[in-house]
């Protein structure tokens, strides 16, 4: 037996820390000795029945993305792993389809998420495809689950975006774990920084910051900080209008990229000036193999330093939960073993 994260029913009173059976790998799969998971949007969206996780079978083990290190391996899988300190990339593509063979599997039609369709790593074991179990390197087990949903999808983002150096980026939802990557990673590119967020901040005299409360403040803060407009605006609040007001101030051929979509989603756009400027949207829900890796590289490297909010034992777990919102300037971490 082991003790997990169990929700039975929408709503947080339906969650529970219990004994449930331990988990065995299939075929492909490792068994990992979880240390720690992060919260995330997704669970909370799992908890209420909301988008996305209205369709999640329940009852369910939650948590995207654990850390710790394999213990065992399933038919299929070299034994040597066994050992070897890991983190989960929460999304798992079916292998199959076209967009896989591509290597594209952040955009897989038939792809689940561990802590979703699958039992998650709020646990003290957890059974994934070996492919997911990603070695963390010399990370804390802590920055690692902090680093491997949020930095991927920022690094998938920016790349689908095409940022060259050079270039202004405009970044909505700043002060946030999406955000804080978004705008480290676009630094690291040779991109001109604006960071835009509801709470003041201060990232450094090279990132222009521009506090905006609401989307008709971002516009009007965005023409006064940079009227010739920037060339990307990328978008991680999940607020669609402050998508709009980023999509507002791009220059001539501009891309607008959003990673989130969970608050707010009812967007308006002008679409004269959208076809009239060749303006693109892209929306970014996951990450590639490739780019976790890197992404993790990344960390690992000091280009990207997740920041780590607060901390809650597993046992409070549901805290964590009730309290998410107060925590925006990092990750939330729970402490599993």
């Amino acid at each position: 037996m082991v003790r997990a994260a169990r929700l039975t029913a929408h709503g947080l009173e339906a969650l529970r820390v219990e004994d449930v059976a331990s988990p065995e790998p299939g075929p492909g799969e490792v068994l990992v000795a979880v240390e720690t998971v992060g919260v995330n949007q997704l669970d909370l969206n799992l908890i209420a029945g909301v988008g996305p996780g209205a369709a999640v079978r329940l009852p369910r083990t939650l948590g995207l993305d654990p850390a710790g290190t394999i213990v065992a391996v399933g038919d299929g899988v070299d034994s040597s792993r066994v050992g070897e300190r890991v983190v989960v990339k929460p999304n798992v593509p079916c292998g199959a389809c076209s967009w896989c063979a591509r290597g594209r599997e952040a955009d897989c039609l038939a792809q689940t998420v561990i802590g979703g369709q699958r039992d998650g790593g709020a646990a003290e074991l957890v059974a994934v495809p070996h492919r997911n179990a990603v070695d963390r390197r010399d990370l804390d087990a802590a920055v690692a689950s902090a680093a491997v949903h949020s930095v991927p999808i920022v690094l998938n983002a920016l790349e689908t975006a095409g940022v060259a150096a050079g270039e202004r980026v405009l970044v909505t939802g700043a002060g946030g774990t999406l955000g804080q990557a978004a705008v480290q990673l676009a630094r690291h590119l040779g991109a001109e920084v604006v960071a835009a967020s509801r709470q003041p901040l201060d990232l450094g005299a090279d990132v222009t910051t521009v506090r905006a409360p609401s989307p008709a403040e971002l516009a009007t803060e965005l023409a006064r900080a940079v009227p010739d407009g920037v060339d990307v605006a990328l978008d991680v609040s999940g607020h669609a209008g402050m998508l709009a007001a980023g999509v507002g101030a791009l220059r001539w051929g501009g891309r607008a990229v959003f990673c989130s979509a969970s608050v707010e989603t009812s967007l308006e756009l002008d679409a004269r000036a959208f076809y009239l400027r060749r303006l693109r949207l892209i929306g970014v829900a996951s990450a590639d193999h490739a780019q976790v890796r890197r992404g993790i590289d990344l960390v690992a490297d000091g280009v990207v330093r997740p920041a780590i909010a607060r901390r809650y034992p597993l046992d409070r777990i549901a805290d964590a939960y009730r309290e998410f919102g107060e925590h925006r300037t990092g990750k939330v971490i729970v402490d599993v073993a």
